[in-house]
């Protein structure tokens, strides 16, 4: 519960980007002026700018950012090393392998943290000052890190934006049978 849902706001000026503290290479700025984006409801100052109220947050900040007013599956992009990842919506979740079915309470508590990816950022800022590309491609099912993920409905579905760092595996097309119970699959 400590963890916030991320905030919407409208970029209404955006820098060219940051220097790499150890290369001295700018590091392209994805987000301009006239984007949306997605990010922590805490991140960034507050400030006045041009008699406006408006949040100055970093590009490292942005979790997504779209061309719109709404979030749109096919506007939306991943910030760097965030991946988009579709949460389950499957209410069977709450039966076991066995048939039997789990009082909802008990699992009121319980995150999501697995899905399926559907986009994948530019990567993960290197040493050297260069884009590490993403473990994970969109299709591939994968488990990453309780409490890691932040939640965004999107179209009214279900998806959480997590690094690249908090993925902790891509299961594989055996795993998800062996987890299905589908023994011809393996």
């Amino acid at each position: 519960q400590s963890k916030e849902r991320p905030t919407e706001g409208l970029v209404v000026a955006a820098g060219k980007g940051k220097i790499h503290p150890f290369t001295a290479i700018r590091i392209h700025n994805p987000i301009k002026e006239g984007m949306s984006v997605l990010y922590g409801k805490y991140d960034g100052k507050a400030i006045m700018y041009n008699d406006d109220s408006c949040q100055m947050i970093r590009d490292d900040d942005c979790l997504l950012y779209y061309e719109g007013v709404t979030m749109k599956l096919d506007n939306v992009f991943p910030v760097r090393d965030y991946v988009l990842v579709a949460l389950d919506e499957d209410p069977e979740s709450l039966a076991t392998s066995s048939g039997v079915v789990i009082a909802s309470q008990v699992v009121a508590d319980d995150v999501p943290c697995e899905g399926t990816v559907v986009k994948v950022g530019e990567g993960r800022l290197n040493s050297s000052g260069e884009f590490s590309p993403s473990p994970v491609s969109a299709g591939e099912r994968i488990k990453f890190k309780d409490y890691a993920g932040n939640d965004v409905t999107i179209e009214g579905k279900p998806y959480s934006v997590v690094k690249m760092v908090d993925i902790l595996c891509s299961l594989s097309k055996e795993v998800q049978a062996m987890r299905e119970g589908d023994d011809e699959a393996v």
